[in-house]
C-alpha cells in the first residue's frame, strides 16, 4: 500500500507526522511500528528534524526510480504494522487538518496533475480492535483505506448545508413569530394565539419525523432520481438518491392546514385541491421518466394539462363567493398610488399564466440540494403576511406549507437524502399560484418568487440568445456557460451550499419586500 500525504508545514515534518500518523499508539509501542522505507523529494535548502524516539530511516533517493515522480512538499511513506496487525494511517482522514491523498501516475517534472481519490461509499469491515486480518484479505482493507479518503472534506461540506438550515428555520420562525404578535393590528380582529406559527411548527416536525421513514421506504422502492449526463459533472455523485419526495411531505401540509382550519374554509380547499393536481402531474411525468430513461412527459403536453388546471381555477373562483379584496373579484391590490386594478376577462389568463410560470419555476430551480425548498419556504412565509389581511385562513395555509418545506430540508440539505422531483416542485407552485389567485396578491408572490424568476429567465435568455446567434452567425453562441443560474455559478467554481446560502438571503430580503407591499396594498 502507497500512501503519499501532503504536509502544510516545512518546518516541522517530525510533528506533523507524529500527530496525525502515530499518536494512536501509545509511547511505548512505537518501536513495534516498523516503517520499512521513508523517502522525501525535498529542496536543497530543507533541513527535516525528527527526534531520537522517531525510529525512521531516511532515503535521499530520486522518487522516479520506483516508477513515479513526487512534486514537492509530498511525502511517500511505505510502511506496515507487522505486530499490531492495523495500520495507524486508518485514522488520518479523520483529522481536521488540511491532508489530502494523492497518486500520481506522472513522470519526470513535467506532470499533468494528480488524481485525488474521493469515493462515494464505505464498506464494512472488522473492527481495529482485531489483531490480525487474514492473509487473503489484503483487499479488503485497501479498499477500507481507499473508501475514507476525502470524508473529513465531506464533512465540513456537509455542515454548511447544517447551518444553511439553521440560519433559514431561525429567520422564519423569528418573522412569523413577530406577525403573530402584531396579527391584531393588521387583521383587526383576535386572533388565536401563535397563529401562523402552529401550523408551520406541526408540519415542519411532521414532514422530518415521517422523513426518517419515508427515505429508506424510496430506497427500497428504487424511485432513483436519473442525473442528467448535460448536467454538471460533479451530479454524477448524486446517482441513484431516491426521489419523489413531495410525495409525503405535500401531504402532509395539506392536512395539517385543512385540519387547523377545520375543513371549512372554500379557499383552502382550493388551494389544496390546486396543490394535489399539480402534484398529481408531477407524479405522472416523474413515474414516466424513471421508466423511460429520463424522458418523462412532453414540454406541450405537461404546460397543456398546467394550462387546463390554472383555467379550470380560475372559473372555479369565479364561480363561488369567496374573500377577495374589497368584495370585488378579479381585482389585483397594488400599492399606492395604483391602488386596485380590474382585470375583468383578463383574471384567468393571468391566472393560468401564474401556475404555469411558478410550477415550472420551481421545477428549474430544483437543481441544488435545499435550493428548491429553502426559497420555496421563504416564499410561502411571505404570502402567508401578504394574504393575511384578505384571507387569514389562506395565510394558515401558506405557513402550513412552509412548515413542511422547512421540515423536507432536513432530509434534502446538501448532502440530499432525497429530492422532491417533479412531485414536489409543481406541487410548490401550483400552493403559491392558488394563493395569488385566490387574494390578487400577484405582485407580492413575483416580488417573494424572485429566485424563481431569475431561473426561469435565464433558461429563456439562453434558448434565445443560442437561436438568435445561431440565425444571424450560422452558429449558436451561448450566453451563460449552463442554464439555469444556479448551474452557470457552479461552472464558474462556486461551490454548492455557497451557491444555497446565497440563494437564501437573497429570498429573505424579498419575502420581507414582499410582506411589506402585500399589507400596504389593501
Amino acid at each position: 500500500m502507497v500512501v503519499m500525504r501532503s504536509c502544510v508545514s516545512n518546518l516541522d515534518w517530525n510533528c506533523d507526522l507524529y500527530g496525525h500518523g502515530v499518536s494512536q499508539f501509545r509511547k511505548g509501542s512505537l518501536k513495534n511500528l516498523k516503517f520499512q522505507r521513508v523517502f522525501f523529494n525535498f529542496y536543497n535548502h530543507h533541513r527535516l528534524r525528527f527526534s531520537s524516539h522517531f525510529p525512521l530511516k531516511i532515503c535521499r533517493s530520486s522518487s522516479w526510480r520506483y516508477g513515479f515522480f513526487l512534486p514537492p512538499k509530498l511525502l511517500q511513506v511505505r510502511a506496515m504494522d507487522e505486530d499490531l496487525g492495523v495500520s495507524s494511517f486508518h485514522d488520518w482522514g479523520d483529522n481536521n487538518g488540511a491532508i489530502e491523498y494523492r497518486f500520481s501516475s506522472s513522470e519526470g517534472e513535467d506532470s499533468d496533475g494528480d488524481i485525488i481519490l474521493q469515493p462515494i461509499t464505505d464498506v464494512d469491515l472488522p473492527t481495529p480492535k482485531e489483531q490480525l486480518y487474514p492473509s487473503d484479505d489484503s483487499v479488503t482493507t485497501a479498499t477500507h483505506r481507499l473508501s475514507v479518503l476525502g470524508t473529513a472534506y465531506k464533512r465540513k461540506k456537509t455542515k454548511y448545508g447544517i447551518l444553511n438550515n439553521i440560519g433559514l428555520i431561525m429567520f422564519s420562525t423569528v418573522l412569523l413569530s413577530l406577525v403573530d404578535c402584531c396579527a391584531w393590528k393588521i387583521v383587526r380582529l383576535p386572533l388565536a394565539p401563535l397563529y401562523l406559527m402552529r401550523p408551520f411548527l406541526i408540519s415542519a416536525v411532521a414532514v422530518s419525523c415521517v422523513g426518517y421513514v419515508c427515505v429508506p421506504l424510496f430506497r427500497s422502492l428504487n424511485l432513483h432520481s436519473i442525473i442528467r449526463k448535460e448536467g454538471p459533472a460533479r451530479h454524477s455523485s448524486k446517482k441513484g438518491t431516491p426521489t419523489m419526495g413531495g410525495l409525503y411531505f405535500i401531504p402532509i401540509g395539506v392536512i395539517v392546514a385543512e385540519v387547523i382550519v377545520g375543513f371549512s374554509s372554500l379557499e383552502v380547499l382550493g388551494a389544496s385541491a390546486a396543490t394535489l393536481t399539480f402534484a398529481a402531474i408531477g407524479l405522472l411525468d416523474d413515474l414516466i421518466s424513471m421508466r423511460n430513461n429520463n424522458v418523462g412527459l412532453s414540454a406541450r403536453f405537461q404546460i397543456i394539462l398546467e394550462v387546463a388546471a390554472g383555467t379550470f381555477f380560475s372559473f372555479w373562483l369565479y364561480a363561488l363567493d369567496i374573500s377577495s379584496p374589497y368584495s370585488m373579484k378579479t381585482v389585483v391590490p397594488l400599492p399606492a398610488p395604483l391602488g386596485l386594478i380590474c382585470l375583468g376577462r383578463l383574471y384567468p389568463f393571468l391566472t393560468s399564466f401564474c401556475f404555469v410560470s411558478m410550477a415550472n419555476g420551481i421545477n428549474l430551480t430544483d437543481g441544488l440540494d435545499g435550493l428548491a425548498g429553502g426559497t420555496a419556504t421563504l416564499a410561502f412565509i411571505a404570502m402567508s403576511i401578504a394574504v393575511l389581511p384578505i384571507c387569514s385562513e389562506l395565510s394558515i395555509f401558506g405557513a402550513s406549507m412552509a412548515g413542511a418545506c422547512a421540515g423536507f430540508l432536513l432530509h434534502n440539505r446538501y448532502k440530499a437524502s432525497i429530492f422532491m422531483g417533479d412531485t414536489g416542485a409543481l406541487a410548490l407552485g401550483g400552493a403559491l399560484a392558488s394563493m395569488a389567485a385566490c387574494t390578487g396578491m400577484f405582485f407580492p408572490l413575483f416580488i417573494s418568487s424572485g429566485v424563481f424568476v431569475l431561473e426561469a429567465l435565464s433558461v429563456i435568455l439562453q434558448v434565445s440568445f443560442f437561436k438568435t446567434t445561431k440565425y444571424f452567425r450560422g452558429t449558436g453562441h451561448s450566453l451563460f456557460r449552463m442554464a439555469p443560474l444556479h448551474h452557470h455559478l457552479e461552472l464558474c467554481g462556486v461551490k454548492e451550499p455557497v451557491i444555497v446560502a446565497a440563494a437564501y438571503a437573497f429570498s429573505c430580503i424579498l419575502a420581507l419586500s414582499a410582506g411589506y407591499v402585500g399589507l400596504t396594498s389593501v
